[in-house]
């Protein structure tokens, strides 16, 4: 009576019985692929191994059929044969196992890969797919996986639906009707929804809006929530791009010369100034400034008036301080130049907005240059004019 053989499975095809759980990642379909992968190989070398094999164990039975061999030889080749029709029936078992588990890895990797589409067949493949086509249209393509569980489970679409609504994807999906029932609005369906945020859309792109400000389904959250209509949206955009018209040109050449901000920035951050601030904030009050001073005929440098607008500099007193500035460049650049020296805008400025900070590597502040550059200019002409009163008082006194 021949021993039970049990079934058994390969040493190196052990870590394959190691499944990937149901995350879904680039790392799970790596794992996923890779252990079918190993179980083809172990298939594909049990296999090569098995023609081998047999083929030596016929061998062995062949040369057994031979009548004149001495009773030692023949013990010895039933032994050999003994041991080879062990290997053959163990690689035999090695090579079916690796071969049963590949449907089951490669289901792995449809799940890992999220093509669950593969795993079904007939009516629920049907099932899946609709509903599957249904929720990417609603930018919920990750529900996919849920979908499938219950396609497995034998619920309906109707049913699967109403219970994909309960789940956290969905619910942050359309945020907005949460608070809309909360507040006693009706609630959207998912076309509905759909369809205002497309008309919201098409306001704010019309409008020229820059990339990435109101342009993802989070973003009308709020006004759906506030039951907003795209018809007042389309109110505030026009105010905004009213209200971008009337900046003044400096104002707009300032910041298109610091930041390349043209009217469609600026119509997001008079749309809205809250969200648009983090933007648009610092940007804003440097080009305030800047308009002052490309109105008085200076240069808008981004760096410095950045750092002005940190200070806190206001647009009425940047206008002050330029007109100070313009009203003393001309005589400040001639007193300069007549002492060898020079006098920059970037000193002027500070002159007025930072007169204690440093210019210089002499650590001599723009105030202090500029008070030492005056006073030498009233010491040369305070000396100019005692000589001409001693030349005069000298010549009368001779006549």
């Amino acid at each position: 009576m021949s021993t039970p053989v049990e079934q058994t499975v390969p040493d190196e095809f052990q870590d394959e019985l190691d499944l990937p759980g149901p995350d879904v990642s680039a790392s799970a379909v790596a794992r996923a692929e890779a252990r079918l992968a190993g179980a083809k190989k172990v298939a594909a070398t049990r296999s090569t191994q098995l023609i081998s094999a047999q083929r030596k164990q016929k061998q062995l039975e062949q040369w057994l059929k031979n009548k004149k061999l001495s009773k030692g030889k023949r013990a010895d080749l039933l032994q050999q044969l003994q041991q080879q029709r062990y290997f053959v029936a163990k690689i035999t078992r090695e090579r079916d196992a690796a071969n049963k588990m590949q449907p089951t890895l490669q289901n792995k990797v449809y799940e890992a890969s999220g093509q669950y589409d593969k795993l079904l067949q007939g009516t629920n493949r049907d099932a899946f797919l609709a509903l599957q086509s249904l929720f990417n249209g609603f930018g919920l393509g990750s529900l996919a996986g849920k979908i499938y569980d219950y396609v497995k489970q034998g619920y309906g679409a109707d049913t699967i639906g109403l219970l994909l609504q309960d789940t956290k994807e969905y619910k942050t999906r359309f945020a907005g009707n949460e608070v809309r029932q909360k507040a006693g609005l009706p609630v959207l369906s998912p076309a509905d929804y759909l369809a205002t945020e497309n008309a919201y859309r098409q306001v704010l792109s019309s409008a020229g809006l820059p990339k990435g400000f109101y342009d993802n389904p989070a973003d009308f959250t709020r006004w759906i929530a506030d039951d907003v209509s795209p018809t007042e949206i389309k109110s505030r955009v026009d105010l905004a791009v009213a209200a971008t018209s009337q900046a003044n040109p400096q104002y707009k050449e300032a910041l298109w010369k610091m930041y390349g901000i043209n009217e469609s920035d600026l119509t997001a951050y008079f749309l809205d100034r809250k969200r648009a601030e983090p933007i648009l904030k610092k940007q804003a009050a440097a080009g305030a400034i800047g308009a002052a001073a490309i109105r008085r005929g200076f240069a808008a440098s981004t760096l410095d008036l950045e750092g002005y607008a940190t200070l806190g500099i206001t647009a009425d007193q940047a206008e002050q301080a330029y007109a100070q500035i313009a009203e003393g460049w001309d005589s400040m650049l001639g007193i300069a130049g007549r002492y060898g020296s020079t006098w920059t805008q970037r000193e002027a400025e500070q002159e007025v907005f930072t007169p204690g900070a440093a210019s210089g590597l002499n650590k001599e502040s723009a105030a202090e240059k500029g008070k030492r550059l005056k006073s030498q200019e009233r010491a040369q002409f305070a000396g100019s004019r005692g000589a001409t009163i001693q030349g005069l008082n000298a010549g009368y006194s001779q006549t």
